[in-house]
């Protein structure tokens, strides 16, 4: 009966999703000029670089792949792995409208006010107005309400690409991938929140 038996093992692919975020963060921000530096782990510091890897491989992404080892397997008892992994996709209809709506109000609202050092990335994967003073007068409620739209279009992107994936259950965790990213692919000057606190790439 042991032998009869199969299990599912679902993890959550972190390093596929990081991929995934990278992709989608850069074709929002655009201005390939400046190369956005690793995501930090989950820490707070850089990905760390397994030997001989060409890429680097964060903590969470190593604790996935220890996740994949077939215990069962060691112990006599057939495993399959979860069919549609570890590809994320963000190649949805859905997915790319938001991402289209986000990389045209970036260039046309938002980079200016990351460029002025009025706005920041937060820690939760949003967009804060952290020093309205940096913006004129005549802009103020118009970046406000861009803002606003912006942060429901982040929002709703993390819950699609959850589901996207067939799996609703990873939102909190792809809007921390995406979280890490945004502040990731700042460019230089731009604010982000870390610890509590802003910091200036």
């Amino acid at each position: 009966m042991l032998t009869a038996c199969v299990t599912i093992n679902v993890y959550f692919p972190a390093a596929e999703a990081r991929e995934a975020a990278e992709e989608f963060v850069e074709k929002v921000i655009g201005d390939d000029a400046a190369m956005p530096e690793p995501a930090p782990d989950a820490q707070g510091g850089q990905s760390a670089a397994l030997p001989g890897a060409s890429m680097p491989v964060s903590v969470a992404s190593m604790l996935a792949r220890v996740d994949r080892v077939d215990w069962w397997a060691l112990a006599g008892v057939g495993s399959a792995q979860a069919q549609g992994q570890p590809d994320i996709t963000i190649k949805t209809p859905a997915i790319q409208a938001i991402q289209a709506r986000m990389a045209s109000r970036f260039d046309s609202q938002l980079r200016a006010g990351f460029d002025a050092g009025a706005l920041g990335f937060a820690a939760d994967g949003t967009i804060v107005v952290r020093d309205a003073s940096k913006l004129p007068l005549k802009d103020r409620v118009a970046i406000n309400q861009a803002v606003a739209d912006d942060n429901r279009d982040r929002k709703a992107v993390y819950r699609e690409v959850a589901v996207a994936n067939g799996h609703p259950e990873w939102e909190s965790q792809i809007r921390d991938v995406f979280a890490r990213q945004w502040i990731a692919s700042a460019r230089k000057g731009w604010w982000y929140q870390s610890g509590g606190s802003w910091r200036q790439k």
